[in-house]
């Protein structure tokens, strides 16, 4: 299937999850991420359960603290 991940277009088997997803990416503090799929974000408790289609779209986001 193809899907883009965080702006590119990438090929991965059918059946991957959002969790499978996170770790071939070899995304930075997996703990700390946040994922919207097709524009939703996707609860971290649900990472290892919601599959990823054909088509979609997957971001990761990092929200840094910080101000004055």
């Amino acid at each position: 299937m193809k899907i883009t991940v965080a702006g590119k277009l990438k090929e991965y088997s059918d059946g991957l999850t959002v969790k499978q997803l996170i770790e071939a990416e070899e995304v930075e503090n997996p703990l700390y991420v946040t994922v919207t799929l097709n524009d939703e974000f996707v609860n971290s408790e649900d990472f290892d359960k919601t599959v990823i289609n054909d088509g979609n779209v997957i971001e990761f986001l990092y929200f840094m603290g910080g101000g004055r």
